[in-house]
């Protein structure tokens, strides 16, 4: 067994270029998040099975994240451990990215609806295969002392590319005059198809970034740090089961999973019904191809952007707030605020005054993205960091599941078909999370 050495330091920018490819991917992610289900509704799909099609995400997720982490655990070869599956997702992912606003020059081949959702499965899958590697990346190279700073900046990072991505259609349609109309054939706007071609040549080029600027520990180094036998880690790349390894997961990840799913079922919702919500609650509009129904999409992406600005000022808040209080008051103080901005957009009649709740939105989004992997990663075996993250990426993934099964009933159901019940029901699920995080043991493994 070799004799564990202490994790060296990383300067800031060695920590931030670990992390910059997050910027293009989420960016990416941002653009899906803000403009897929009008794209979708453009190509045909009823807005009370859109959570169906969204459903390609978490399914995507569940499957290729434990592989990919499981995998990435046992490679090494010139670009590293972790950057050879980072590169691969993010190649995938701009292809999708460049292929899904133009469904109509398939049409001769295939129907517009079912290539929109082949292409946001094949897009979410890409991403997540670029998102796991990160996650583990980050808990690879920082020790101890820097983790909450790690997660924080990628945490910066992810709202920045969030903050970008969400803009963008609504800056190029009025600030560069590209078109929200759509023209005789047209499934999806100018501006949109604009969008998705830059934000998939920033994905790209963001995660070379990573790529050429980050240096991974070889094993024999990454032994040492983690106090890994190798002849051993060698030996259990054969015998360990996923099954053994799923069962042996720390309690920690159990206990996160109940905050997960409240987090996650709530920004589901957000995501996948905010647009028909704040058509119909602030433009009046259910026509999908009136251009009411395009600038209500687009304003939908600065409120998205609006949060992520304030998750991107947050983050940069939160390693102090941390040290003055703890990570558990400071996550459950973020989801109540998540939980209040939610609730509070049913009572807002002003498109401009929307912008308001969306800080508290944007709060609880930091926490939801840093600090279960903060507390997740200092009790995951060193050796096992991919698979583990993989594994709890079904806390994120299940969620969506539910949810997306779920969404269409229960807005039929109980709302009358006005989604914007949704976005009020997510609220209260947040605000349910918060109280879960207290069933979270916040305490290092010996």
């Amino acid at each position: 067994m070799s004799n564990k050495s202490l994790k060296p330091d990383l300067s800031f920018w060695q920590i931030w270029n670990l992390s910059f490819g997050f910027l293009g991917v989420q960016m990416g992610f941002a653009l899906q998040n803000g403009n897929v289900s009008r794209i979708l509704q453009n190509l045909g799909a009823d807005v009370h099975h859109l959570g169906y099609f969204w459903l390609a995400a978490p399914i995507a997720g569940i499957i290729i994240q434990p592989i990919i982490g499981g995998a990435s655990d046992f490679t090494w070869n010139k670009l590293g451990r972790r950057i050879p599956y980072i590169v691969g997702g993010a190649i995938c992912a701009t292809l999708a990215m460049f292929l899904m606003p133009k469904a109509e020059i398939f049409i001769s081949l295939i129907p517009p609806m079912i290539f929109g959702g082949i292409m946001l499965l094949f897009m979410d899958a890409s991403f997540n295969v670029t998102f796991q590697p990160f996650r583990a990346l980050v808990g690879d190279m920082v020790n101890d002392k820097q983790r909450d700073l790690g997660y924080s900046v990628q945490s910066f990072l992810i709202n920045t590319g969030q903050v970008v991505g969400s803009a963008l259609p609504f800056f190029l349609a009025n600030v560069l005059g590209l078109s929200q109309k759509l023209a005789d054939g047209q499934k999806v706007s100018d501006n949109v198809v604009w969008s998705f071609y830059i934000g998939g040549a920033t994905l790209m080029i963001a995660v070379l970034w990573t790529a050429f600027r980050t240096k991974e520990y070889p094993p024999k180094e990454y032994a040492k740090y983690n106090n890994i036998d190798l002849v051993a880690k060698e030996e259990s790349k054969n015998e360990d089961s996923f099954i053994k390894t799923l069962l042996s997961s720390p309690k920690v990840m159990i206990q996160l999973a109940a905050v997960q799913l409240c987090s996650w079922v709530a920004f589901y919702f957000m995501w996948v019904y905010s647009t028909p919500a704040i058509a119909q609650h602030i433009w009046n509009t259910v026509d999908t191809q009136s251009e009411e129904y395009n600038q209500a999409g687009d304003w939908v992406g600065m409120m998205f952007a609006a949060y992520s600005l304030s998750a991107a000022l947050f983050s940069v808040a939160m390693p102090g707030l941390i040290k003055l209080t703890s990570r558990k008051i400071v996550y459950a103080g973020a989801l109540v605020c998540g939980g209040i901005g939610l609730i509070s957009i049913s009572y807002i009649n002003d498109q401009y005054l929307l912008l308001i709740p969306m800080v508290g939105v944007g709060i609880a989004w930091t926490a939801i993205l840093a600090m279960p992997f903060s507390i997740l990663s200092e009790n995951l075996p060193a050796e096992k960091m991919g698979v583990y993250m993989g594994i709890f990426n079904i806390t994120i993934a299940g969620p969506q599941i539910i949810a997306g099964l779920s969404g269409g009933f229960i807005s039929s159901t109980f709302f009358e078909g006005n989604t914007v019940g949704l976005l009020t029901m997510a609220g209260a699920i947040l605000i349910l999370g918060a109280f879960c995080v207290s069933l979270v043991s916040d305490q290092k493994k010996a």
